[in-house]
């Protein structure tokens, strides 16, 4: 059953009404080719701590992404009906999310992922029942959270990551998890279009951890030669 969002997201409803590719990245996704997959960019609301992001972390042991933080998602199965449906069962997969409890309100542009060539479809969610969710996997999920959105946007958890490669992007570090790379671009994006960002030192940055340093760039990421970020 379709149940409304509240009102603090109308306003990210009617910005994702005219929302393009170039508002969550430079990189162009290619007409055709790539491996279609999808996340679920489910926000929720704690009684005690207001508006909240879900967000996984993957085990440490894998060969690739270990240790990062990400919306749950992967590839599509071909017995997906759309986008949606990949990221709901992903999510119930990895994290036993009913999907049942998640309004599904708008499916963002396709954004591509170079090095894994993955054709990423974020499809945000609301969470209207809530519900206890755990690793249903825990040698691929480690962690599961639920990050309140005045932590994220607060500027003292604001930072820019430097990647071995040589490029910068938007990163968040909340309740010890450190939020980067593809992850990182999206939510700074959405942040920004809900209305709900705050200024922030954006000259802060810091090198990646080894543990994470999976190749990049992805979603919001720049040069780290300082060329502009057309998200900023």
């Amino acid at each position: 059953m379709t149940r409304r969002p509240p009102q603090w997201m109308d306003p990210l409803l009617v910005r994702l009404g005219t929302a393009r590719v170039e508002d969550f990245t430079p990189l162009p996704t290619p007409a055709t080719g790539g491996r279609a997959s999808a996340v679920l960019v489910l926000l929720g609301e704690d009684p005690e701590t207001g508006p909240d992001v879900l967000v996984l972390q993957r085990a440490a042991n894998l060969r690739n992404h270990a240790g990062q933080p990400a919306f749950p998602g992967g590839a599509a199965d071909p017995e997906d009906a759309d986008a949606a449906a990949t990221a709901l069962r992903e999510a119930n997969e990895e994290v036993d999310l009913d999907p049942a409890s998640v309004t599904v309100l708008a499916e963002l542009p396709r954004l591509w992922i170079p090095v894994s060539d993955f054709v990423v479809t974020p499809i945000l969610g609301w969470w209207h029942t809530p519900h206890r969710v755990h690793p249903r996997e825990p040698v691929e999920v480690a962690h599961v959270a639920r990050l309140p959105v005045a932590e994220l946007v607060d500027p003292a958890n604001r930072l820019r990551v430097r990647h071995p490669s040589g490029w910068t992007g938007p990163a968040f570090s909340v309740r010890g998890m450190l939020v980067w790379g593809f992850t990182a671009g999206v939510l700074a994006t959405l942040l920004e279009m809900g209305g709900w960002d705050r200024p922030w030192p954006r000259h802060r940055v810091v090198d990646l951890p080894p543990t994470g340093a999976d190749p990049a760039p992805s979603a919001g990421t720049d040069p780290v030669d300082e060329v502009p970020n057309p998200l900023r």
